[in-house]
C-alpha cells in the first residue's frame, strides 16, 4: 500500500467533492427540509453519513490496494488452452517489461508495469483498476451513485418546501439551482458509469477486452453467428467471480478471494 497516491490533484478533488456533497446535504438540504434535530432529520443524516463513510472507505481501498502484480516467478503453461496457438508465448510476452504476461494481463503506461486482469488506469484514484481492486472500484461507483441520487432527492424536497423563501433571496436561490445542476449531472455521470460496469461484470469482460473484442463481434455478426466472450461463463458465475460467492458480502468493498487467482480463469465452453 502507498499513501502517497492520495497526494494527487485528482484524488484530492474527489475527496473535496465528497466533502462538499456531504456538507450541503446534511447542513443545507436536510436541515432546511425537516431540521437536523427532528427524528426524520436524524434518520436521513445517519443514512447519508453511512453512505458517505462507505464511499470514503471504498475510495481508500481503490487508492491503496495494488491492483495485481504478475509474480516474478510466473512461467506460462504451454499446455494451457490459452497458450496453444502457434507463437502464443511470444505474443504474450510484454515488449516493455520483457516478461511473460498471463491471460487478461496488460501493461499500464502510467504505472509502467503489467497489471493482472487490467480494466483501465483511473486518474481519479491515481491507480490502475485490476484484479485485486476492481470490486472496490465497482462498489465505490455503486455507493457514490446511490448517495448522489439520495442527495438530489433531498435537494428537491428542500426546494419544494422552501421555494417561496428562496424566491426572495437571490444568492441562496442561485446556490440551490447550481447545486441542483451539479447533483443531477453527478448522478447521471455516476449512474452511467455504474450501468457500464454492471454490463461488464455480467459478461465477465474488462473495458480493454470489450474494445479489443469489437472486431471479433462484428465479424461474427457479419457471418450470422453469435459472439460470446471467451471468459463469459454465465451471468451468476460472472458476478461471483468479481463480487465473491457470498451474496451477503457483495456490497462489502473489501476484496473477496475466489477460485480465480488473477492468472488462470474459467473459460466458456463455447470458446
Amino acid at each position: 500500500m502507498s499513501c502517497r497516491r492520495f497526494f494527487s490533484i485528482p484524488v484530492l478533488s474527489v475527496i473535496l467533492v465528497m466533502g462538499f456533497v456531504y456538507y450541503v446535504t446534511l447542513f443545507i438540504f436536510i436541515d432546511d427540509w425537516v431540521g437536523l434535530r427532528s427524528s426524520a432529520g436524524k434518520l436521513n443524516a445517519l443514512l447519508f453519513s453511512f453512505l458517505a463513510s462507505l464511499c470514503l472507505f471504498s475510495l481508500s481501498i481503490c487508492v491503496l490496494v495494488d491492483p495485481g502484480r504478475v509474480p516474478a516467478s510466473y512461467v506460462p503453461d504451454v499446455e494451457d488452452s490459452g497458450w496453444s496457438n502457434g507463437n502464443a508465448t511470444e505474443t504474450r510476452k510484454c515488449d516493455k517489461c520483457f516478461a511473460y504476461k498471463p491471460l487478461r494481463t496488460h501493461h499500464c503506461r502510467v504505472c509502467r508495469r503489467c497489471v493482472l486482469k487490467m480494466d483501465h488506469h483511473c486518474l481519479w484514484i491515481n491507480n490502475c483498476v485490476g484484479y485485486a481492486n476492481y470490486k472496490a472500484f465497482f462498489i465505490l461507483v455503486f455507493y457514490a451513485t446511490v448517495a448522489s441520487i439520495y442527495s438530489t432527492v433531498l435537494l428537491v424536497c428542500c426546494a419544494f418546501k422552501n421555494g417561496d423563501s428562496y424566491a426572495g433571496n437571490v444568492p441562496l436561490k442561485t446556490f440551490i439551482v447550481c447545486c441542483g445542476i451539479f447533483m443531477i449531472g453527478l448522478s447521471i455521470t455516476l449512474g452511467t458509469l455504474l450501468c457500464w460496469h454492471i454490463y461488464l461484470i455480467a459478461h465477465n469482460i474488462t473495458t480493454i477486452e470489450h474494445y479489443d473484442s469489437k472486431r471479433a463481434s462484428w465479424l461474427a455478426r457479419k457471418s450470422g453467428q453469435s459472439f460470446r466472450h471467451q471468459f463469459d461463463i454465465g451471468v451468476y458465475k460472472n458476478i461471483t467471480s468479481v463480487l465473491g460467492p457470498n451474496m451477503i458480502k457483495w456490497l462489502c468493498p473489501t476484496f473477496t478471494r475466489n477460485s480465480e487467482d488473477g492468472i488462470s480463469f474459467s473459460a466458456s465452453r463455447d470458446s
